[in-house]
């Protein structure tokens, strides 16, 4: 079991992300998507096409 902060929002990106464009790709999908700061202390979940769920 993972303890969170209050107020700490889980963002799940809906579809597939292509998972070689590696953390700082992943980081701007963040930024530009959700117009997030990735490094605001918020989680950001990414499915790749391997998924199996």
């Amino acid at each position: 079991m993972i303890t969170l902060p209050t107020g700490t929002k889980i963002w799940i990106i809906a579809g597939i992300t292509d998972m070689r464009c590696g953390f700082n790709g992943l980081a701007s999908k963040a930024q530009n998507t959700l117009k997030d700061d990735p490094f605001s202390g918020h989680i950001f979940v990414f499915r790749g096409r391997s998924a199996k769920w």
